[in-house]
């Protein structure tokens, strides 16, 4: 359970240092590119094995990583524009609703059972995340302030299940270092490369801000995937309650933090929320 509560301070602290950035006026891809160097040279550090760079690639999960890398830097991107935009609390339920795409893979594939009060603390859960982001606008809602949530939540759950099933597959325990830093590696290459292209038309701006931002965003990424794949191996819980309780107390926390830090207004409908999903965590945990 210790994994799976450092996963959910690591991963809560990723949404308010992205609120940070548009405070400080800090460059989100310059800094998310940064950030994935820093979290690549973490796990390269954490890596209790010789490191021979040439020997990577002949490992049955190395392409993998490329997919993922690419998906990780999209989504982050989308995941710092929600939080922007649209607040700390709406990213962090985009991001957590996508709970159901890997319970249903789980079930579906792994065949991974589900008791009656699992499914409803699943269900609570969704209904949960859903309330305790709900914000009170008298303004309509905007199509392009549905379509960056709706993103993250689609490449949020694709990431959470393609890690799932990486792990389930292909990798031991003691390459979890390795394996997050090539992931990492593969984004930070994805984010260079793209920055190179744009360059032609407007002037790569690298800063002491953004490399610091990076920096500072780079530990807590890197640490809220290691802190996952240990999680995942629990043998207490299947991979379906190990995803609801993590992105819903994700949800939780981050929602407070949001109140505590930016004074970001809470409704009783948002209280709701946060009640439901304590209900939700325990019915799964417990069931």
């Amino acid at each position: 359970m210790l994994d799976l509560a450092l996963c959910v301070l690591f991963s809560s602290l990723i949404f308010v240092i992205f609120k940070l950035f548009s405070i400080y006026k800090i460059e989100t891809l310059y800094a998310i590119i940064m950030n994935y160097l820093v979290a690549s040279f973490c796990g390269f550090l954490l890596y209790r094995g010789d490191i021979i760079i040439s020997e990577i690639p002949g490992e049955n999960w190395f392409w993998g990583t490329f997919a993922l890398g690419v998906l990780f830097i999209v989504v982050f991107n989308l995941m710092a524009a929600t939080a922007q935009k649209a607040g700390v609390s709406v990213a962090s339920v985009a991001t957590k609703m996508s709970l159901i795409i890997p319970v249903i893979f789980g079930v579906a594939v792994y065949h991974e059972k589900l008791g009656a009060l699992k499914i409803l603390g699943i269900v609570l859960a969704l209904i949960a995340v859903y309330f305790a982001s709900h914000k009170e606008k008298s303004t309509a809602i905007r199509k392009s302030s549905l379509v960056l949530p709706l993103l993250v939540f689609l490449g949020s759950g694709i990431i959470d299940t393609a890690i799932k099933y990486m792990q389930e597959m292909h990798i031991a325990e003691a390459e979890f270092p390795l394996f997050s830093a090539t992931i990492f590696v593969a984004a930070a290459i994805t984010g260079i490369l793209f920055i190179l292209i744009r360059s032609f038309k407007k002037s790569i701006k690298l800063n002491f801000r953004n490399v610091l931002g990076g920096i500072v965003l780079g530990v807590p990424n890197y640490f809220s995937i290691f802190f996952l794949m240990r999680a995942l191996q629990n043998d207490m819980f299947n991979s379906a309650s190990i995803f609801t309780i993590n992105n819903v107390a994700i949800v939780m926390f981050s929602t407070l933090l949001g109140i505590l830090l930016f004074k970001e207004k809470i409704s009783l409908k948002n209280w709701g929320g946060i009640t439901m999903a304590v209900v939700s965590i325990l019915l799964v945990a417990l069931t």
